[in-house]
């Protein structure tokens, strides 16, 4: 038995060159709040939380008090005890976001003690490596969108990529002209998604959608709220692009409701954001049942796509057939070093695909001094 000896939380912070726009913020920074837990046998594990560093950070501290002593290989419990101990003050947001972090952490401890990754450790490997897709086209604050977007979406297609997805969110007829420009930039063998970042009512999300038909959309993500069930179920009926939702649906009892709804086409599930590694494989499951594609959500460091990764690999054919379609890996293509800072060997496509880290836990080294030269203040350490 292993226990807990010490959790370590870092804030990582990074001022952009250039600001960008999604649908409701403006983003001039990012930030990143990882978690690290040491246990008395000497080794370490790290996770990563999806949204706000600074609530977090303060989230897992909280959290991170209750744990201190307790055995690391308890991982289903530790995750029920914590969900049980906070979720008075609501069983989503930043209560799951700082849990997720806690929960992959101590995912990577369990691999690591094993000598196994992640996914063999949950007994469930289906493949090496994924097709990644390039996320981009935020809007920027000056110059002509469509053509800066277009140009940007072309370049990923240079890099390798064979999937595109873009944000939109910002008027009907402004994404319309940013769609149909991406679309003559990349051709009509690459794939391109659109992201409206929840910044449409049901009323425009069918308009727009219906006039980006005709470009061969691969899936329209998050066009209304996250609440809004009804509008996601009116929408997926009123046009013909597959609905995608579920990077602010924390835990398995968002994504039951979405499911039975049955208002949405593919879930994305986010492990950093929806409950950890433990809770993403219920959620993958529920999927099934629901014969639903599971396709994550990933925005954050070098961990959490490592994290991602992992649970990739778990995810069977669905359905199962010959030369059966491969789920895919969100890569954030834009001004993001904690991609890279954060491992001593980053995670890079190579022809629009990426290896699933091979080694233990979630196979991955992290740089401490990469760690350092971002840190916003002084790591919090609870022992």
């Amino acid at each position: 038995m292993a226990k807990i000896r010490e959790i370590r939380i870092h804030v990582l912070a990074h001022t952009l060159a250039e600001p960008f726009q999604s649908s409701f913020s403006t983003f001039t920074e990012r930030r990143a709040c990882l978690v690290e837990i040491a246990t008395d046998d000497g080794l370490t594990g790290w996770g990563e939380c999806l949204g706000p560093a600074g609530p977090n950070a303060a989230t897992v501290d909280a959290m991170a008090q209750r744990i201190i002593g307790w055995d690391a290989s308890r991982i289903e419990a530790i995750w029920q005890h914590l969900f049980v101990e906070f979720r008075d003050q609501g069983p989503r947001g930043i209560t799951i976001t700082a849990l997720s972090g806690i929960d992959i952490a101590l995912w990577d401890l369990a691999g690591k003690r094993a000598g196994l990754p992640v996914h063999a450790l949950m007994g469930a490997s289906f493949r090496q490596d994924v097709p990644a897709y390039a996320t981009g086209g935020f809007r920027k604050l000056a110059g002509d969108r469509a053509a800066r977007t277009a140009e940007e979406a072309a370049n990923y297609v240079d890099e390798g990529f064979g999937a595109v997805k873009i944000k939109i969110g910002y008027g009907v007829a402004e994404d319309l002209s940013a769609i149909e420009a991406v679309r003559a930039a990349i051709g009509a063998e690459t794939a391109l998604m659109i992201d409206a970042n929840h910044g449409y009512d049901a009323i425009e999300a069918i308009e727009l959608a219906r006039g980006a038909a005709a470009f061969d959309i691969g899936w329209f993500e998050e066009p209304v709220v996250p609440e809004d069930l009804a509008g996601y179920r009116e929408i997926r009926r009123a046009q013909p692009i597959p609905v995608a939702a579920g990077e602010t649906w924390h835990t398995r009892w968002a994504f039951r409701d979405a499911l039975v709804d049955r208002c949405v086409d593919i879930v994305q599930p986010d492990v950093c954001g929806t409950g950890g590694l433990t809770e993403a494989r219920k959620i993958a499951d529920l999927a099934s049942a629901f014969h639903i594609r599971v396709v994550p959500h990933v925005w954050g460091s070098g961990i959490a796509v490592a994290a991602a990764l992992q649970f990739l690999a778990t995810l069977p054919p669905a359905p199962t057939r010959h030369a059966a379609r491969e789920p895919m890996l969100e890569f954030d293509r834009t001004d993001n070093p904690f991609q890279k800072a954060v491992l001593k060997a980053p995670i890079v496509p190579e022809n629009g695909r990426v290896s699933i880290p091979a080694g233990p836990g979630l196979g991955i080294e992290v740089d401490i001094d990469g760690l350092a030269r971002f840190a916003a203040a002084p790591a919090i350490s609870r022992s």
